[in-house]
């Protein structure tokens, strides 16, 4: 059995993906780590595996996130400008947070090959005029130069049946509108479905996608990663 760490499980997907790990046979330790985590009374039963830690993300030296030797670490934490208050607290909490605790939960075992899965977003691109988008864009690449043995980038459509109030859903749009003609089908999606997607990438790692998922390789010199489009995302969370 593998360990998985998520950060970020109180979102809209976070919430519904830790779910899913608990309620997996494969998992021997799932670990919820983030600036706040899931109260006691929201748990699902079936939680003896699950670690929690509050974090502070100024200062990730001693949330010893290495210390757990996770084999794979789930990312669905982010936040938007209006949360975050300012476009700089914005980029500092959806980009430099995420890249930060990611390279704080890589082992320096080089024998420990370790995988990490990120969600972002559609329309994602680091030479976006919008700020969401490009802030997602740089924080693909970011954590593809981090050297995980294996990163996946799950790149959505339109939430449906999310339980969040921001603002986020509007900015998604814009990147549709902006360029990512590609997303025109097949552009929404449900939760959950994403959620189970998450974690099957997670379990299964690039090579062992299916081919239904259309997943190919996106980034650059030095940040290669594995894209998958919310179409592959509802192949693999239906499956």
């Amino acid at each position: 059995m593998s360990t998985a760490l998520i950060l970020g499980a109180t979102g809209a997907t976070g919430r519904i993906l830790l779910r899913e790990l608990l309620s997996s046979n494969e998992w021997s330790k799932v670990g919820e780590y983030g600036r706040r985590v899931t109260p006691e009374a929201d748990l699902p039963p079936n939680r003896g595996n699950l670690e929690q830690k509050t974090v502070n993300f100024e200062n990730l030296e001693a949330a010893e996130l290495k210390e757990g030797r996770w084999d794979v670490v789930f990312v669905t934490l982010g936040t938007t400008r209006g949360n975050a208050g300012s476009a700089e607290m914005f980029e500092k909490i959806d980009r430099e947070y995420v890249v930060n605790a990611c390279k704080a939960a890589k082992t320096d075992d080089p024998e420990h090959k370790q995988r990490v899965v990120y969600l972002s977003s559609g329309g994602a691109n680091p030479s976006s005029s919008f700020l969401y988008m490009r802030s997602k864009g740089l924080t693909e690449l970011g954590i593809a130069r981090l050297g995980y043995a294996d990163t996946i980038v799950f790149r959505p459509g339109l939430f449906k049946g999310a339980q969040r109030a921001d603002k986020r859903l509007g900015e998604t749009i814009i990147g549709y509108l902006t360029g990512a003609a590609s997303y025109f089908t097949n552009i929404e999606i449900h939760v959950p479905v994403l959620a189970k997607a998450i974690m099957k990438a997670g379990s299964l790692g690039s090579s062992g996608l299916p081919p239904a998922v259309g997943a190919t390789k996106a980034g650059q010199e030095d940040a290669w990663f594995t894209l998958v489009g919310n179409k592959g995302a509802l192949a693999l969370g239906q499956d």
